[in-house]
């Protein structure tokens, strides 16, 4: 059966900079910084039910054939905010290099985008996130260390990419997910379910 493509987020514990501006960028507000990087398995959910633990990373060229042609900036992905930059009037760069996905953006000249190059040069705002969809990824189960490693192969669209406040756990995971939605939480209740099926069966015979 063929799977579902459904919107997930990710926050990343990485650094945004802006940039030092020269006469040729007349008082432009550049930023620069990475929405994600590959090859590092992270923790994304641990099973308060199960003790499992899922992680997840991203494989280098993941990003390859994905749609980022009308992917915006926003400021933790809030869709009643103002767009900073978007990819399709070239204000906003996306890259995949070595490491990730690279970001560089001008952001609007507006009273929210004052505010938040403000915050990023002060360090207040120093993380990133994106949102996407799933093309191809590939599943690890441990069941002997109750771990599972998710693979993100290719990326099928990136939705946006957002600065960020902070992660919803500590630096040792990366998350920003709809709890109600989580492809992780989702696997552990078919999990779940499994084990409860199992214990009936047995107990039938």
């Amino acid at each position: 059966m063929k799977k579902m493509r459904k919107t997930e987020l990710r926050t990343m514990q990485m650094t945004i900079r802006s940039e030092p501006n020269n006469e040729a960028d007349d008082g432009k507000m550049l930023v620069e910084g990475y929405a994600a990087v590959f090859d590092s398995p992270t923790l994304i959910y641990e099973s308060p039910y199960t003790g499992y633990r899922y992680m997840e990373t991203i494989a280098a060229g993941a990003f390859v054939g994905a749609d980022m042609q009308r992917t915006v900036l926003k400021y933790n992905h809030c869709d009643n905010g103002l767009v900073l930059a978007r990819t399709s009037n070239g204000t906003l760069q996306l890259e995949a290099d070595a490491r990730g996905l690279r970001i560089r953006a001008e952001l609007a000249p507006t009273t929210q985008g004052r505010d938040i190059y403000a915050l990023i040069q002060r360090g207040d705002l120093d993380k990133m996130s994106f949102a996407f969809t799933v093309a191809e990824d590939e599943e690890k189960d441990s069941r002997d260390t109750k771990e599972l490693l998710r693979t993100i192969k290719r990326f099928d669209t990136i939705y946006d990419v957002s600065v960020v406040d902070f992660p919803a756990y500590d630096a040792t995971s990366i998350t920003a997910r709809n709890n109600e939605d989580s492809y992780f939480q989702q696997l552990d209740d078919a999990l779940r379910h499994d084990a409860r099926r199992r214990l009936r069966l047995m107990s039938m015979c």
